[in-house]
């Protein structure tokens, strides 16, 4: 009977601690949530296996992967931090951060975990990953990094 106590008492502490605990996901400011959730980046990174399949462009996507590698910045016009990134499914995307337009990811080294928001545009090395900015013009739809915690724009 104590042992049932026990396991009653600890399932009701576990139960209060993650779901009405303070630093609960819904009580964190937005840049310390996850953006994207686990469902949506199943879906996600199914949508961009098809748009590297189709050969597409141009298709607004929403996921997160971990760097698998980090790239010289890209320095003719405008100047981009480059990484690859690894999708939950195995598919690698170069991920191409317009460092004019918005704040570098520093710190950035093979491991990290980013969530983006942007545009996939196909190639045949898996694709590029661009648009995870603002757009000053306001005339395209604005994508994100978030890194640690903190989104780029």
């Amino acid at each position: 009977m104590m042992r049932l106590l026990l396991v009653v008492v600890i399932a009701v502490t576990y139960t209060l601690y993650h779901f009405g605990h303070e630093d609960s996901p819904a009580s964190l400011p937005v840049s310390e949530q996850a953006l994207v959730s686990a469902p949506a980046v199943a879906e996600a990174n199914q949508r961009i296996e098809e748009a590297f399949r189709q050969h597409e462009h141009d298709v607004e996507v929403q996921s997160h992967g971990v760097v698998t590698k980090v790239l010289p910045d890209d320095n003719d016009g405008t100047r981009h931090q480059r990484f690859i990134l690894t999708l939950d499914n195995g598919m690698t995307a170069l991920v191409a951060h317009n460092i004019d337009l918005a704040p570098r990811l520093e710190g950035l080294k093979t491991g990290d975990e980013v969530e983006f928001k942007g545009v996939y545009e196909w190639n045949a090395k898996g694709g590029v990953i661009h648009w995870t900015h603002h757009d000053p013009r306001g005339r395209h739809a604005a994508g994100w990094l978030r890194y640690h915690g903190k989104l780029y724009q």
